[in-house]
């Protein structure tokens, strides 16, 4: 695929491609969440494994979460406080979702879905034009994720990527990539009825005082 400006790009992934751009932690493989499935294939990916939907800011996630949910420790009051506290950021909650919504994020129904506001400029600059995308690492099942646009050019050409004029004139110098102490990925932790459960340990390490005033439970 050419490579594209911005605008050029909004305008495919609206349009049900797939593509690729930048975030504060790995490179991201995103795609409109009714075209989900995609991503699915060219990854080789697994169907247990549930994407994560990234947006532009806070508001743009609430739609799709079962915000209504009511118990006697206020659910709904906890995930605004992390949200509050680490969005943006390199932070994914995952969260009970509205039935029938997201189905290809999640291919295994387990009524949950990731969501993130990355910290990024362009990454949210996007987002803001595409509304929540569905997202993942840019590689191949099993294999590390992808750090710069040439490899992702490289292994998979058929998706869009920015230009280097693009990247270039949004403060993005490829060279400024460290390859010897690579990024790390999101912290994923889900909310589990009475407190914060971590799923995989990424760029975001809570301290113990952190984790007993956010009640995260391991």
């Amino acid at each position: 695929m050419p490579q594209v400006t911005i605008d050029q790009w909004v305008q495919h992934l609206r349009q049900g491609a797939i593509g690729s751009f930048p975030t504060d932690t790995v490179p991201a493989l995103s795609a409109h969440p009714d075209f989900a499935d995609q991503i699915y294939t060219i990854k080789s990916r697994s169907a247990e494994k549930p994407l994560i939907l990234m947006a532009g800011d806070t508001q743009d996630l609430w739609p799709y979460l079962d915000s209504d949910r009511h118990d006697s420790i206020n659910c709904q009051a906890h995930w605004q406080t992390m949200m509050d506290t680490y969005f943006p950021g390199a932070l994914t909650l995952v969260l009970p979702k509205r039935h029938r919504t997201l189905l290809k994020l999640n291919p295994s129904q387990t009524g949950t879905i990731g969501v993130r506001v990355p910290n990024h400029h362009l990454a949210r600059t996007i987002l803001r034009q595409t509304g929540p995308l569905a997202t993942t690492s840019v590689n191949r099942s099993g294999e590390p994720a992808l750090l710069n646009m040439a490899d992702i050019r490289s292994q998979f050409p058929k998706i869009y990527t920015l230009s280097d004029l693009a990247l270039n004139q949004s403060g993005i110098v490829e060279s400024a990539i460290s390859t010897v102490t690579p990024p790390l990925p999101s912290t994923v932790i889900e909310w589990i009825g009475n407190g914060w459960m971590i799923l995989r340990q990424g760029a975001i390490v809570f301290s113990d005082a952190e984790k007993d005033t956010y009640r995260i439970l391991n």
